[in-house]
């Protein structure tokens, strides 16, 4: 009901309750279809249901807005120091659909034999935040938006595109994040190590808001950093040095003795790893200084990287641990909630031609029309809307599986698992619970505004 206040209609926030509620107890991921099945609707509610992500009486900027400051006042975010943990990473979702604004040819990088090398789909960017104890730590989904294959579109009149790279909107959507949930740590992989991402980091915090954002990542095993360079000697002519002599990262692993031993926590599990901290210069043009962690886990070498240097060693390493939350929820994302199985297209854009050239313009580019070009950016917010209703319903599972009180023993006792965790419950087994439990404790309150919402739904016109 905290969401009341973003939409303009009543009804719309309607439909908007019968979604969330819809994806959490449906058991079957076939678009809207599912939600006018979970409440047994009439069939002409299909189309009620439908245009709720194509209403102009919401934005979804407010409403995710409105969904950051819920997660924040919660109370169970994850924070190191005083910073919120926050996760990020690109997800590829296969798409078939012909006139699907976005779909472009993409590459796994997986080794899942399972996937083909080459799909056509969406690349989304998720933006999540760590929730939980220590104990039993979950990425709670924010943000999960397209960021490639709509450059295009960004030029548009109306268009709310950005035609930044992937990797500068995933810097801008953890800023954003961190300006409700104050000072926070991105995680990510080693993919957004990259110049253009460090100056969007710096600019974003040199601003006014007060906010700052910092970041821990991989760097590349042919990484090359520079120490800090030695002071200008008094009278001496020239332009002072921005960096000092190169350092191969990789060639430091060939002597372990000076690396240190110590214990840390690892998936859950407490292991013992050999680690070296260096503070050092990286990224060209800009040099910035920032804590390198050599790490010999398992007879496994990496390098971790921290842009903020008030963070220890052993700290760096069981926090890129965790950075694994966010491939969880992917996973249950899409198996439980079924977050991706939107099937918005758009009759103003022309087929996607599989077999493109690189130099022939894409399908986005052949829409000349402002009618078409409205219709094309109406399916790309309706796409983006149903993820993010998605994303609500996710978080609000999270939330109840730590909430003072939930009885984690009763739930765990109402469906049978191989493996059980002491004092915790998985996404699945909350909503194979409240998929048996919900309707029931619906009708012992038949008066509570969620009865009366669900009420009206079946009954209006």
């Amino acid at each position: 009901m905290s969401f009341r206040e973003c939409f303009h209609r009543k009804a719309t926030f309607r439909w908007f309750v019968i979604l969330v509620i819809a994806f959490i107890l449906r058991d079957d991921h076939l678009g809207v279809t599912s939600v006018i099945r979970t409440f047994v609707l009439d069939a002409p509610k299909y189309y009620g249901a439908l245009h709720f992500f194509h209403s102009t009486a919401w934005a979804t900027e407010t409403l995710r807005q409105k969904w950051y400051r819920i997660v924040f006042e919660s109370g169970k975010a994850v924070k190191v120091n005083g910073k919120t943990i926050l996760a990020g990473d690109g997800v590829k979702q296969s798409k078939e659909g012909r006139r699907m604004p976005g779909v472009k040819k993409l590459h796994q990088e997986s080794e899942d034999q399972s996937k083909a090398e080459y799909i056509f789909g969406h690349l989304f960017g998720a933006i999540g935040v760590l929730v939980g104890t220590a104990a039993h730590t979950l990425c709670l989904p924010l943000k999960i938006n397209i960021q490639d294959g709509l450059q295009e579109a960004a030029s548009w009149e109306n268009s709310s595109i950005s035609s930044a790279s992937h990797v500068v909107q995933m810097i801008e959507n953890g800023y954003n994040a961190a300006k409700t949930f104050g000072d926070s740590i991105l995680l990510l992989d080693r993919y957004f190590l990259t110049v253009p991402g460090l100056r969007k980091m710096q600019a974003l915090n040199a601003s006014e808001t007060g906010h700052h954002l910092e970041m821990v990542t991989k760097a590349k095993v042919n990484c090359i950093a520079y120490l800090e360079p030695e002071p200008r000697k008094p009278g001496k002519q020239g332009r002072p040095r921005k960096k000092g002599d190169a350092v191969k990262l990789a060639s430091l692993f060939q002597n372990d003795s000076d690396f240190q031993e110590t214990s840390v926590t690892i998936y859950g599990n407490r292991c013992s790893v050999k680690y070296k901290a260096m503070d050092l210069l990286w990224g060209k043009g800009i040099y910035q200084k920032m804590r390198f962690v050599l790490v010999i886990y398992e007879g496994q070498q990496s390098i971790l990287v921290s842009t903020d240097l008030q963070l220890k060693p052993e700290q760096i390493i069981e926090l890129y641990a965790l950075r694994f939350k966010i491939e969880s929820c992917f996973r249950e994302f899409k198996q439980q909630i079924g977050g991706f199985c939107y099937h918005f297209w758009s009759k103003g854009i022309s087929r996607l031609n599989r077999y493109k050239k690189k130099e022939e313009p894409s399908n986005l580019a052949l829409v000349k029309g402002a009618q078409e070009r409205q219709w094309v950016l109406g399916t790309i917010e309706a796409t983006e809307r149903f993820v993010q209703v998605a994303c609500i319903a996710m978080g609000l599972i999270q939330l109840m599986l730590f909430h003072d009180e939930t009885d984690v023993q009763a739930i765990q006792d109402f469906r049978y698992t191989r493996t059980k965790t002491a004092g915790a419950i998985s996404e699945a087994t909350m909503m194979y619970y409240l998929r048996r439990t919900f309707l029931i404790l619906l009708a012992a309150a038949p008066e509570s505004e969620l009865m009366q919402l669900i009420r009206e739904a079946k009954s209006a016109g």
